[in-house]
């Protein structure tokens, strides 16, 4: 009689599996990594690990659809918010905390590589980009029609650039062992704010620039 699957703990596995592969792609690269060097990190046996993940492509799959699921409900949070100029700044601040781990901002990078070489993967951060950049474009939107960011700009070109900025933060980390995205997060906000500044007093947008939403890393 076949055993019977316990949810819970196919789900736990399942997780520590992702945490396992995260820090060997992170390290050692998407290709570089063996399916034996991650079930060695979780302390399983190869054949396994097939039980919960096709692939290592599966398994960056799973990684992008979480992240994906993540960042959508952030958006929804930031979009309650009464201040959009104020979430912008805030969905800026929670990426530059996210850009200070490691093994997070390696991970974004090579997942990045991997899409330029695999259609299935390329598929996938594409999608999940463009969510990202319809998500901002919805908070530019909800700030332009309540007079905090300038009506006058193109809100979707505007998130564009607001995505490529933050895009640039990963980037930087890569070439640059001594950049502090924390410590830039002052520059990054003056950046931004004459960007999308509203024609409001400078008294004004200095007020809106200290109070942004509170940065929580998805």
């Amino acid at each position: 009689m076949a055993r019977k699957l316990d949810p819970a703990k196919h789900e736990a596995k399942r997780q520590q599996i992702l945490e396992a592969a995260i820090s060997c792609f992170a390290q050692n690269g998407f290709h570089q990594t063996t399916t034996a060097q991650i079930c060695a990190a979780v302390g399983m046996s190869s054949g396994n690990l097939f039980h919960y993940f096709a692939s290592k492509e599966a398994i960056i799959e799973t990684i992008v659809a979480e992240e994906r699921r993540e960042t959508a409900a952030y958006f929804a949070e930031l979009g309650a918010a009464d201040n959009q100029f104020g979430a912008v700044l805030g969905f800026v601040d929670a990426s530059l905390e996210l850009a200070t781990d490691p093994t997070y901002a390696r991970l974004v990078l090579e997942i990045a590589s991997e899409a330029i070489r695999n259609p299935a993967i390329h598929a996938l951060v594409r999608a999940a980009d463009q969510e990202i950049r319809a998500g901002i474009t919805d908070l530019l939107r909800k700030g332009m029609e309540r007079g905090q960011i300038d009506a006058n700009l193109d809100a979707e070109r505007a998130a564009t650039w607001i995505a490529a900025l933050i895009d640039g933060v990963f980037s930087r980390l890569a070439v640059d062992p001594d950049f502090r995205p924390l410590e830039e997060a002052d520059m990054m906000h003056l950046i931004i704010s004459r960007f999308l500044a509203a024609r409001q007093s400078a008294g004004e947008m200095a007020e809106i620039g200290q109070n942004p939403m509170p940065a929580t890393a998805g």
